[in-house]
């Protein structure tokens, strides 16, 4: 009898400790929302790196961090649906990467920390007030286009540039503010830029064939309208021998021919080292809006080879 007494007092202890281990457990877990706008290479690289900050940081996918990802598939309606579920929910901090999922999540989420990626503008987006005191519960990496250095870059492969054309989309603030900056620059150096809309991925193709023989060359930014139909342009440029800068890396591995640009997935380690810091505690109203730290350029030797162009590396532009 005795020894049972002791059975059930050992089990009883044990019990206890299991409780007391499994409410530690849920309290230490973090729950994370992560929405994008839409499917492509360089967004996808930007969650990855996120996910590789955070477990850089300690928080680690399926041990002791939660993820709940949601793709918008091109659709602002969907991305203010995900927007609404995700302000249901009860999560830490919610990550939108691109400027419509992010505008989408702060008309929701007024509470709950967002670290936003991959916004080019995030004043002209009205995502914060203020890049260096965001207030409230906004903040994230900004990855602001470098567009003097790409426009010099893009002269450096082209010293006879003339004309430049652009396919962007205008529903998406960021890309009006670039284009804006753009030909303010462009104009300084006597080129002049003509840009043609494409509102959906399924416009990419036909603003194309209109624009590849009225232009030197096609300089797509920070879009992922267009990023998202880029096989339609590439193949239109190729076909008629014209250069494609991009703003991205994956799109170089895509067939562009080159880009002088941030690198998306470190991009994302830095936004994944924001949210550690959040989930230990700090505000993101004591977090300014940080930008990425460096340059990658990137040149797809087939493509230079198919358009017999040849880009200096010179000082101002290596790898950084």
């Amino acid at each position: 009898m005795t020894q049972l007494k002791n059975i059930q007092k050992n089990l009883k202890i044990l019990t206890i400790f299991l409780s007391f281990f499994c409410s530690f457990s849920l309290l230490a877990h973090e729950t994370i929302g992560i929405t994008q706008i839409v499917d492509h290479p360089s967004l996808n690289a930007i969650r990855e790196g996120v996910l590789e900050g955070l477990a850089q940081e300690g928080f680690i996918e399926h041990e002791n961090l939660t993820i709940v990802f949601e793709n918008a598939q091109g659709n602002p309606t969907t991305a203010a649906q995900i927007a609404q579920k995700f302000a249901s929910l009860p999560l830490d901090v919610v990550v939108p990467i691109t400027t419509p999922s992010a505008q989408a999540i702060v008309k929701q989420i007024k509470k709950t920390p967002v670290i936003f990626a991959a916004i080019s503008d995030p004043l002209a987006a009205k995502i914060v007030s203020s890049l260096k005191y965001p207030k409230g519960n906004v903040t994230g990496v900004a990855d602001i286009p470098p567009i003097e250095e790409q426009l010099a870059f893009i002269k450096t492969c082209l010293p006879t540039l003339k004309t430049l054309g652009v396919v962007y989309n205008p529903g998406e603030a960021n890309n009006v503010a670039f284009l804006e900056k753009l030909e303010a620059l462009a104009h300084k150096q006597q080129i002049k830029v003509i840009a043609v809309a494409a509102p959906k991925s399924s416009d990419v193709q036909a603003a194309a064939h209109s624009l590849v023989d009225r232009v030197d060359a096609i300089f797509v930014g920070n879009d992922n309208t267009v990023v998202s139909g880029l096989e339609a342009l590439v193949k239109a440029c190729l076909d008629v021998k014209k250069p494609l800068f991009v703003s991205d890396p994956e799109s170089v591995e895509r067939g562009a021919l080159a880009a002088y640009a941030y690198d998306q997935r470190e991009l994302g380690r830095q936004v994944g080292a924001m949210v550690a810091e959040v989930l230990r505690g700090k505000k993101p109203a004591e977090m300014p809006v940080e930008t990425p730290t460096g340059l990658k350029l990137s040149i797809n030797p087939r493509t230079a080879e198919k358009l017999k162009i040849t880009c200096t590396l010179s000082t101002p532009f290596q790898e950084k």
